[in-house]
């Protein structure tokens, strides 16, 4: 059975997609979390997982939390997603800035980002990837996006913990997005960033761990293609160095992500990455 669970943290309420697991050895059931969906009044029936997303019961109980605003919020988010993909595949950077600002006006800079960039740049890459977009339009979509995040990154000021994130791709990975969006949401929640942006040899990445030493180590793939790559890479640096790695980018989010040397966290949200880290970093 699956259903949403709500929990109060002072006056604010948050909600989880949870589901009921039968303990035979203790004879009574347990709550599993599939998902933390966020904060009540924020949360849109995008955020629900989309084997459960039509489920009656759960849309339900989505709606009373917030009735009057939730189908306002979902076209609000709709029309954003359609704005941004026709103007990134226009190539138009100056109306790519002016949706993400008047988004944030209303939402937040971590809704953007999970809400609208990210369903919009899988599209951009599922349609070139089925040949309904031509390579020219993906590569000009792709680097206004990169642009946009840049723009982004250099308006945040995080206050900064001192815990020292490192991401990287593998080698052949071309598509670096994914790096610039979580460079740009951890700067914000107050990590200290590396990005390498492009990929370079694993040889490189391992001499800059040795250097900088940063805590933890975050891989991104997009392309199915570059996964042994991935796991190459992840295999390479074991040898030299005990650092905790997360794994996660566009080719790690399916149902049975492939095997690595380390976490995979291709399903997560940005919301839930500093948490991880967190957890990891700043243990208890």
């Amino acid at each position: 059975m699956v259903y949403i669970r709500a929990k109060k943290v002072k006056s604010d309420l948050y909600l989880y997609l949870v589901k009921s697991i039968w303990d035979s050895k203790k004879s009574t059931s347990k709550q599993e979390i599939i998902k933390y969906l966020g904060k009540a009044d924020n949360v849109v029936k995008d955020d629900i997982p989309e084997e459960f997303r039509n489920d009656a019961k759960i849309l339900s109980v989505l709606a009373s939390y917030n009735p009057k605003d939730i189908q306002k919020r979902e076209d609000a988010t709709l029309k954003s997603k359609q704005q941004l993909y026709k103007k990134l595949t226009d190539g138009n950077l100056d109306e790519c800035i002016k949706i993400y600002k008047n988004y944030i006006d209303v939402f937040n800079i971590p809704d953007f980002f999970d809400k609208i960039f990210r369903p919009v740049m899988a599209k951009i890459g599922e349609e070139w990837s089925n040949g309904r977009l031509s390579i020219a339009t993906e590569h000009v979509a792709s680097n206004v996006a990169q642009t946009l995040v840049k723009i982004i990154v250099e308006q945040i000021s995080g206050a900064g913990n001192k815990k020292k994130i490192m991401i990287c791709v593998p080698v052949g990975e071309e598509h670096h997005i994914g790096c610039d969006v979580l460079e740009s949401y951890l700067t914000i929640k107050g990590f200290k960033v590396f990005n390498m942006g492009t990929s370079i040899p694993a040889e490189s990445i391992i001499e800059f761990i040795n250097m900088k030493k940063p805590d933890i180590l975050l891989i991104s793939i997009t392309i199915n293609d570059n996964i042994s790559a991935g796991q190459r890479l992840v295999k390479k640096i074991r040898e030299h160095s005990k650092i905790p790695i997360l794994i996660g980018g566009y080719a790690t989010q399916i149902k049975n992500p492939p095997k690595f040397e380390a976490e995979v966290v291709g399903d997560a949200s940005l919301e839930e990455i500093p948490k991880i880290l967190r957890k990891i970093v700043l243990p208890n």
